[in-house]
């Protein structure tokens, strides 16, 4: 919601370099601001401030207590990677917010996060043992807990620190009295600084008072925090309701079956999972068309207690006639594909089309639980009068919802609507005796609210700790206290306006480009490192630039006029796209599906004809014409190529790395193979189109033959259509306009055969699955999208006509596979298909989370992208190919991942079509 271009940014390696930034900035007399990930919601991490992002390098655990259960980590840290690192321990840390795969704990102790689990951990305040600290002046400070002698102790100490604790010593004996009556009775709030930790009977912990400050008061360096253990066992019970308020009217008998967690996602997000492409695979437990569901979760000691649990729950249900149906997932998979879609939540909603998008500037009130059913209502009563609508996900289970308010923010009509609904949600609150911020902080959204909830007293109060802390106000100033309002420092409003360029691809279903590139909603899943493919570029550097959100950044700044439109086709904008691997992973994985991959494309097309094009990309673009020339002497084209002169010309030419192997091209090309074969007499199955790729034609034949073999051992008669390539190389290269001419030759060799519903089946999955996608993009035609329909990659169609009644005989064995699916199959296709194939072939298989191989078509061939290449191979594939024994098969559909898999390992990976050749019976 927010932008505030920064006086600078810092990337620190270690505490030296922070503090040399903290007393830069003081010297220079400039504001300052610590960042974690830059995820808080609505814009928070913004500022006209010096930045220092700690993710980059400061992200390690420094050391972990196990019989104590404390570990002492940096504020980059991203909570996933904590957990994942004391996971063999047995332990976690407890908050969890749903963006912990990229949520740092610094950050999460700058906002006092809460998440799904809160009903049993409590907040991230209730976690915090000591914290290590720079002060507004440059002055180390380590603040835990004090006995009263210690804390009087501290109060005569010279400089800032004394001056802080004799403060906080007059405040809390100055306000003592109104914090008692102003503050929320219920614990689930971080609205303000946490005066009311200056009242607790335990001894004070200074910790805890800095705590939710957003970094308005101090620097963290580092951070001693509690860990607890982790459940034994946990099962969920997704309960479906026909009606939002039912589902708020029975959370109480919910909660008092003693849950571990009760979570609320209503049909908005439902509808939206169901339109993104990874989402959408995980709706299989979802009944019917629920209006809303809750998410049950109960922990135990082993599975009879949650299965206990659970069927407490279901009798209870059934008895007092709540929910129209349940699903119950005992298995740890289906579970954290559950959690997965509810945590989605947030960015599918600001995935939505248009204009128009759920904004963040009211979702993070909080009322008593046994409140919400008549707490939401009213809440819906205040949306209505201002003509909107509104989105319903979060805690029930402690009276925490997300509700947020369908607004444009690019019209005066909008803003008007956030002033209004922002005032009259407020005074609901304090109504309720509720709080406007229970887990993300206040920031420029809720600041401006705070007198509202606390009065005039208080705010005199936080305006004073404030100062006590940060006498010249340079610690991110403008949030807590002295904040603009809450219509400044927008992100759009009425006088953001954007041009886009004319498109060979047709990006309408977004919008228009400049609306594919507003789709990057700044939500950050893109900055993951542990698990799934997107985005490359940033696991290996970890730096902004390189994910998808900082290429959307960087996109928009140009279209939106804050940079001139030249630098459309100028080298810095070059440079930011140059790591894109092209994977296609942020198309499948990012919540609003930004598929930056096709943004690039785009970009190349404009960018080369504005500086010419390479010739390296003339030779990875043309790669079929090239290898269609070379098999006429495939024996001197690989002598030649492999010779170390060769290599190294083309290294200092064209800039291909002499390091990395050459595909060789077969003495026999597929075409040849198939045209002298012997095909069989009949095909009681009918006619199937196999769409030879090029590198099944001229490097490796031996797959092409495989998929015929089973084809025809299915029953069906093979046959070649007269295609061109597939375009792939050439798109990938910014030669769009070639491309189309490829596509449309294709397109009118194939659409005979769609149009009578012949299957045109493909092996190599970037090839088959351009007829999918950017073909229909470049053409925009119904025979296109006719073409798109019939194309399928070989494990698809063999699972569709197993389903028509198809048996093949596989050879009994009990073989494992080790399956790495390629980055376009995983985000358009799926790798389902393929592990369902191999299953039926009788292979026991296991697919590695592996990421992307690194390769990337001709990425992995070109010198300067080289070491990041191998980098990203040697993250997670490498390690797991090495891992499996010897007589473990690994199965690769890519041939760029065979080649990484061969290259790293010295392991040959299997086509699917050879694996299940292999073992067909004959």
């Amino acid at each position: 919601m927010y932008q505030v271009e920064p006086v600078g940014v810092v990337i620190p390696r270690d505490d030296d370099d922070v503090q040399a930034a903290v007393e830069v900035a003081k010297t220079r007399h400039v504001a300052l601001l610590p960042r974690g990930g830059g995820t808080s919601l609505t814009g928070q991490t913004v500022n006209r401030a010096l930045v220092l992002d700690f993710s980059r390098y400061m992200h390690a655990v420094l050391e972990v207590n196990v019989e104590e259960q404390w570990a002492r980590v940096q504020p980059g840290l991203v909570q996933d990677n904590l957990n994942h690192h004391v996971r063999p321990l047995g332990l976690l840390f407890g908050p969890d917010t749903s963006t912990s795969n990229r949520a740092t704990l610094g950050g999460m102790l700058g906002n006092n996060s809460g998440g799904s689990h809160s009903i049993a951990y409590g907040l991230t305040v209730e976690h915090v043992l000591e914290l290590t600290t720079l002060l507004a002046d440059g002055t180390r400070v380590v603040f835990g807990e004090v006995t009263p002698t210690q804390f009087e102790a501290k109060c005569r100490a010279s400089g800032l620190e004394g001056q802080i604790y004799r403060e906080v010593a007059r405040i809390r004996e100055t306000y003592a009295g109104e914090i008692g009556a102003r503050y929320p009775k219920h614990w689930r709030r971080v609205a303000g600084y946490n005066l009311n930790e200056l009242l607790r009977d335990a001894p004070l912990n200074m910790a805890r008072l800095i705590v939710g400050s957003e970094g308005t008061l101090v620097t963290l360096l580092e951070a001693k925090i509690r860990l607890v253990r982790r459940p034994t066992t946990t099962a969920l019970d997704v309960i479906h309701y026909r009606d939002l308020q039912e589902a708020l009217e029975s959370s109480q008998a919910i909660l008092e079956t003693g849950p571990y967690a009760v979570e609320l996602t209503d049909k908005m997000i439902l509808d939206l999972a169901r339109g993104n492409i990874e989402q959408s695979h995980r709706m299989g437990f979802v009944r019917g068309d629920p209006e809303a569901i809750l998410i049950v979760e109960y922990a135990g000691e082993s599975d009879a207690e949650v299965k206990a649990k659970v069927e407490a729950l279901e009798s209870r249900r059934q008895r007092q006639r709540f929910g129209y149906a349940a699903h119950v997932a005992f298995g740890a998979a289906e579970q954290q594909s559950i959690w997965k879609l509810r945590k989605a939540g947030l960015g599918l909603l600001l995935g939505m089309k248009g204009d128009k998008k759920p904004i963040a500037f009211v979702e993070d009130t909080c009322v008593e639980p046994r409140q919400l059913a008549e707490f939401v209502p009213r809440f819906r009563e205040i949306f209505a009068k201002h003509e909107t609508v509104g989105a319903y996900y979060g805690h029930c289970s402690v009276g925490c919802l997300h509700i947020r308010p369908v607004i444009d923010l690019k019209t005066p009509r909008g803003l008007e609507q956030v002033r209004a609904i922002a005032e009259e949600i407020t005074d609901l609150v304090v109504q309720f005796g509720g709080t406007i911020s229970s887990e993300h902080g206040d920031g420029r959204a809720r600041s401006p609210f705070l007198e509202r909830m606390y009065g005039a007293t208080l705010m005199r109060a936080f305006r004073e700790l404030k100062r006590a802390f940060d006498p010249e106000n340079r610690m991110n100033p403008g949030n807590i206290v002295a904040s603009p309002g809450i219509t400044e420092h927008l992100r759009y409003g009425v006088q953001y306006t954007t041009w886009a360029p004319a498109t060979l691809l047709d990006f309408s279903g977004q919008g228009g480009f400049a609306a594919a590139v507003e789709m990057c909603n700044g939500v950050g899943a893109c900055r993951k490192t542990l698990e799934g493919t997107m985005c490359p570029s940033y696991m290996a550097t970890r730096d902004e630039e390189h994910s998808t959100r900082g290429r959307a950044n960087a996109l928009r700044a140009v279209l939106s006029g804050t940079l001139p439109p030249a630098e459309f086709t100028g080298k810095r904008l070059y440079e930011v796209m140059d790591l894109c691997l092209e994977c296609k992973g942020c198309k499948a994985e990012c919540p609003a599906n930004v598929d930056m991959a096709k943004l690039k494309y785009e970009f190349l097309h404009h960018y080369y004809r504005a500086n010419g094009l390479p010739l390296r990309n003339r030779l990875f673009g043309r790669i079929e014409r090239w290898s269609r020339l070379g098999a006429h002497v495939p024996s001197l084209f690989n002598g030649v190529s492999g010779l170390a002169p060769s290599r190294w010309l083309l290294e200092k030419v064209v800039g291909i790395d002499r390091r990395r192997p050459l595909p060789p091209l077969a003495v026999e090309t597929f075409t040849e193979w198939f045209r002298h074969r012997d095909p069989p007499a009949l095909a009681p199955r009918g006619e199937v189109v196999l769409f030879h790729d090029t590198f099944v034609t001229y490097n490796q034949p031996a797959i092409g033959r495989a998929a015929v073999e089973l084809l025809e051992a299915a029953g069906y008669r093979v046959v070649l259509a007269d295609k061109k390539c597939c375009g792939r190389p050439l798109i990938s290269k910014g030669m769009l306009a070639e491309a189309r001419e490829h596509a449309a030759w294709n397109v009118d060799r194939l659409a005979p055969y769609a149009a009578r519903g012949v299957a045109i089946v493909g092996l190599e999955p970037s090839c088959l699955l351009t007829l999918r996608d950017e073909s229909v993009d470049l053409l925009r035609t119904e025979a296109a999208r006719l073409v798109a329909g019939q194309s399928l990659l070989l494990e698809e169609f063999l699972q569709r006509e197993r389903g028509r009644g198809l048996t093949l005989a596989f050879a009994s064995h009990a073989r494992k596979a080790l399956l790495h699916g390629h980055c376009h199959q995983k985000a358009l296709a799926g790798t389902a298909p393929t592990v369902a194939a191999l299953t039926w072939a009788g292979f026991d298989v296991a697919e590695v989370d592996s990421g992307c191989c690194g390769m990337a078509g001709s990425f992995g061939f070109e010198r300067e992208h080289y070491d990041i290449s191998v980098s990203l191979g040697n993250r997670r594939l490498a390690p797991a190919v090495k891992a499996a024994p010897a007589d473990t098969v690994v199965v690769a559909p890519g041939i760029s991942c065979r080649q990484q898999i061969d290259h790293l390992t010295g392991r040959r990976a299997l086509h699917p079509a050879e694996a299940l050749r292999a073992v067909l019976s004959r």
